[in-house]
């Protein structure tokens, strides 16, 4: 409780605050959650609970926040209506008083813009109050709840609001979806997990004195209850109210009959009404069950209240907070109750539930109804009356992008298939298709299909469910799925489908886990040669020309994005013939198409902002960002991303495609310096289910941030993650990586791991498209061969090096300004690393990198002119260098570099670098002049008795000389401190 008030508190000082509160059933979970929703309206908060439910309502989304919101509106009214005013046709899908949920397209953008009002939603209402929202049952929560429960936490950051959320541990076994969930929320700053412990013998003692007062309860029956209870709560308070009733022996050890002891004392129609409310679920609304009630004949309306004020005044169940249904007192009790029915009593209960529920559709609210239908008709193992119910609590649940769900309800179909009578099957009509592209069948012409096309056939049912499992992330069930349907199709009769269904298995497998799906695609393609055009053969083609833009483009795919763009135009899929043509405009931008590929790109963002399609008008943004940024306009490209990212919040798709964007944003900042903005923004990022394709991207990013500010372990675990969430096959994605992971490597003085990272993206295939990173890659690469040249393990393969930088770069673009500054910079760092480069060289760099607006690499390039200078001797103008490259090291927030232009100015003796930042952590700025010159010697590979022959010193004086040097430093060895030497520059240029 302690812990529960202490986040109150900081919650009213605006610091949302997030507890999880687990223990095993009986703990006193409940109570805790009641006390601490007392404990914050009496400060004046307002708190409101909603529960998970379970069983009968299995499959059912968002509960808790439906009944949340219901609560908040009967707490705060009219207030709520101003507070939802331009949210409600998304507020509408977790309760439908709120509105009417408007027909639009239920994808994932959707299921985002409903996630971001809510949160919106909630945010606004803390305004003027702190807000306690607790989620209970959270073991039984559907995955969509979860979803959006760990969406609240990651994005309200400034709200005055504690969210807690309760569960059960002993129901979490080793597979269940809850337990890595509660793991990775755990990992969040605002998140305490607080875990109830059970009793011990001494508290249960006090527990029994509370409960038999005025009685005391002996020793001997402390004793007794403490182990029997094994301090459970619950069982402790079961066992005394049973002793009480004179039942203290008689009571088997099974946790059901020790449960069932205090029901089977009961009056008979009390027991008779109890059963039939255990199949309910975890909560029946008084209507629905007075109406089952009356079907079996066995209690009329008066014994029914008298059951029920019997069993209330018993403790074993209670009201819902709403007031308008009851819910057994403890779920373990509802679990004793159920399981002691025989299987017809289960049966038959189920189906009188069901049948007084399609009798009268208002007995319950009408966000439950589809999905606790379809739970009662299921659990009545009525087949041919469980699969249309079924099948619109799937339809209900997708309306809701509660995806997780409908692909549950989607599998129950799957099952029942088999055992719906044909005349059933034959009388289902498909409500829509699993996407625009999916086939309705693959007849030529006029329609040869046996019956009627709109029949639903289990090949649809399959479909539909690879689409709920890929929006899901339920890739290994989505593959699933598609090889059955390929074992069902018969390729020459249906190739349409076949090719659908060949293509979700290769999307599946390329996006999620990076295997080559080249030999699927083209057998989908052969399958649809020759027939008439088809939005299937539109979106297989670009498929196949969008995975060439984000992998290897070739020249053909221009011309199979092409061919994408006139079938779709043929077959009127206007909104694929505008991705394709996207796709198209971003692969003449790649093979240097500069003009034709900018007009194309213009031209869809006016069309795609005319449509008021955001999902193209958010991947128009996207990619146009891009481009920009890899062409060296980082003002445009943040600006584009910038308005994208507005119109994507405008739409409530943060969650969703606002994390690429948020990325495409950042980036571009970074190139500018702009650090502290694009830091914020990557922490505004929603980590959550969706996200994972862009999760290395965003660590990448930080990894970027934390190298620029100096922090390089903090990088390398930036650059860890990154990699092992990131898309290998990606250029865009593992280029970039490999680039930071040197300058990492080369920051540490780990050379051999930096030419390393630069063999292994030279052994594959260079993409076109890139050319930007790849001028900075070898780049960097020839900067470590450079910086290592005088070190003896770094000799062999030095050449083969260097000539494959220059083969490499042989083949790449030069007609941008950008690029033209990085050849330069290439060439003078490739003449450096053969001991050639002169001042000239980096005056060249310097000259042609002088009109670009970005940073670096202009400092590097002004710091080589500094370091070049100083070795010819002339400080003046060295010094001039310095200053110059100091100030672009600052607009860049580049504290490496900072470092470097110290020591450089320390060593050659030029005008200080003004700073206020602290001493460089690297101890070579603290070295003795003598001891400057010996680590200058060491670097070299000298002995210590060539080392004293030089300074003109003895080989004893030497070796002092080098221990202190390795004392201060914090190095092991004299390998180690050649390494810092050469990352501080004391080897003299050229």
């Amino acid at each position: 409780m302690a812990a529960l008030t202490d986040a109150l508190e900081r919650a009213d000082g605006g610091q949302p605050q997030v507890l999880l509160i687990g223990g095993e059933a009986g703990v006193g979970k409940s109570r805790l959650l009641e006390e601490f929703q007392t404990a914050a309206e009496a400060r004046g908060s307002t708190a409101v609970v909603g529960n998970c439910l379970e069983v009968g309502a299995e499959g059912l989304p968002y509960a808790p926040f439906a009944t949340i919101l219901r609560r908040l509106h009967r707490a705060l009214g009219t207030e709520l209506d101003a507070a939802a005013v331009g949210r409600e046709s998304s507020l509408a899908r977790l309760l439908p008083d709120m509105g009417e949920a408007p027909p639009e397209a239920h994808d994932e953008y959707a299921r985002a813009r409903l996630f971001e009002h809510t949160a919106q939603l909630f945010e606004q209402l803390t305004a003027d109050r702190t807000l306690v929202l607790a989620v209970e049952d959270l073991h039984w929560s559907d995955r969509s709840t979860r979803e959006l429960f760990a969406y609240l936490i990651r994005t309200l950051h400034r709200a005055r609001l504690v969210l807690v959320a309760t569960y059960r541990s002993d129901d979490l076994h080793r597979r269940h979806p809850v337990r890595p969930y509660l793991a990775e929320l755990e990992r969040l700053r605002t998140v305490q997990r607080l875990e109830l412990p059970r009793l011990g013998r001494r508290e249960v003692g006090r527990q029994l004195a509370g409960i038999l007062s005025p009685s005391r309860p002996s020793p001997e029956l402390v004793g007794q209850i403490f182990k029997r209870s094994e301090g459970n709560p619950f069982f402790v308070e079961e066992l005394a109210v049973a002793s009480q009733q004179g039942c203290r022996t008689g009571l088997t050890e099974t946790l059901r009959d020790l449960l069932l002891v205090r029901i089977e004392a009961l009056p008979e129609p009390t027991q008779t009404m109890l059963r039939i409310l255990a199949q309910g679920g975890s909560r029946v609304e008084h209507g629905l069950l007075a109406a089952v009630v009356e079907a079996t004949g066995t209690l009329d309306e008066d014994e029914l209240i008298d059951a029920l004020r019997t069993a209330v005044g018993a403790n074993i169940i209670q009201q819902t907070s709403d007031g308008d249904g009851y819910r057994f007192r403890h779920a373990l009790v509802r679990e004793a109750v159920s399981d002691d029915l025989m299987p017809g009593e289960v049966t038959r209960a189920n189906r009188r539930y069901a049948m007084a529920l399609e009798a009268d559709a208002s007995l319950v609210s009408s966000d439950q109804r589809a999905s606790r239908l379809a739970g009662y008709w299921y659990c009545a193992n009525d087949a041919a009356r469980a699969m249309p119910a079924v099948l619109n609590a799937g339809r209900e649940a997708r309306r809701r992008n509660a995806f997780s769900e409908q692909l549950r309800m989607l599998d129950r179909a799957l099952e029942l298939w088999e055992d719906v009578p044909a005349e059933i099957r034959d009388s289902l009509r498909d409500y829509d298709h699993a996407d625009e592209s999916y086939p309705a069948c693959s007849c030529e012409g006029e329609c040869t299909c046996d019956g009627d096309c709109m029949a639903i056939q289990l090949v649809d049912l399959l479909a539909e469910a690879t689409v709920a499992a890929r929006l899901s992330g339920e890739t290994d069930l989505g593959l699933r799925y598609t090889k059955r349907a390929l074992r069902l199709i018969d390729e020459k009769k249906t190739p349409e489908r076949a090719a659908w269904f060949i293509l979700a298995r290769a999307r599946a497998l390329r996006y999620d886990v990076g295997a080559t799906n080249l030999p699927d695609m083209e057998h989908a393609l052969a399958l649809l040669e020759g027939r008439k055009p088809s939005a299937v053969l539109a979106e297989l083609l670009h498929r196949q020309a969008c995975d060439g833009m984000l992998g290897i483009p070739r020249r053909e795919h221009l011309d199979i994005a092409r061919r994408a763009v006139t079938i779709a135009e043929q077959v009127g899929a206007t909104s694929l013939q505008l991705h394709a043509q996207l796709t198209l405009g971003m692969l003449h931008c790649a093979f240097g198409e500069l003009d034709e590929g900018a007009a194309l790109l213009a031209q869809i963002r006016e069309r795609a902002e005319a449509s008021g399609d955001v999902d193209l008008i958010s991947r128009v943004y996207t990619n146009l960002s891009s481009h920009h940024e890899l062409q060296g306009r980082s003002r445009e490209a943040a600006e584009v991303a910038r308005t994208g990212l507005a119109m994507i919040r405008a739409n409530g798709m943060t969650g969703y495609s606002g994390t690429i964007i948020l990325g495409n944003l950042a980036e571009p900042l970074i190139s500018l310096g702009e650090l502290d903005e694009a830091e914020r923004l990557l922490a505004e990022e929603p980590d959550w289910a969706g996200q994972r394709a862009h999760r290395d991207f965003m660590h990448r990013l930080r990894g970027e941030i934390a190298l620029l500010r100096g922090d390089v372990a903090g990088a390398a675990e930036h650059l860890a993650e990154s990699r092992r969430v990131g898309l290998v096959w990606q250029p865009q994605k593992y280029v970039p990586a490999a680039l930071l992971a040197m300058r990492i490597a080369a920051a540490q003085g780990r050379y051999a791991e930096a030419r390393a990272e630069l063999v292994a993206v030279l052994d594959g295939d260079r993409p076109e498209g890139h050319d930007r990173v790849w001028w900075a890659l070898l780049a960097a690469g020839a900067a470590v061969e450079a910086d290592a040249r005088y070190l003896p393990a770094m000799s062999a393969g030095r050449a083969e090096v260097l000539a494959r930088i220059r083969s490499t770069a042989a083949g790449l673009t030069a007609e941008l300004p950008l690029y033209v500054g990085w050849r330069a910079v290439l060439d003078a760092e490739l003449a450096r690393a053969e001991g050639t480069a002169t001042t000239a060289d980096w005056r060249r760099a310097v000259d042609a990198l002088s009109v670009l607006e970005c940073p670096f690499p202009r400092g590097l390039a002004h710091f080589r002119l500094a370091e070049s200078l100083a070795a010819e001797g002339d400080r003046a103008a060295a010094a001039q260098a310095a200053s110059q490259a100091e100030e672009l090291a600052r607009r860049q927030g580049n504290q490496l570099l900072l470092d470097d232009l110290r020591a450089l100015t320390g060593r050659a003796r030029l005008a200080p670098v003004t700073t206020p930042d602290p001493e460089p952590e690297d101890g070579a700025i603290h070295l003795t002049p003598r001891e400057r010159d010996v680590l200058g010697l060491l670097a070299l590979g000298r002995t210590n008795r060539q080392i004293a022959e030089e300074l003109f010193i003895s080989p004893k004086t030497a070796s002092v000389h080098v221990s202190n040097i390795l004392a201060k430093l914090d190095v092991t060895g004299r390998g180690e401190a050649a390494a810092v030497a050469h990352r501080l520059r004391l080897i003299p240029a050229g």
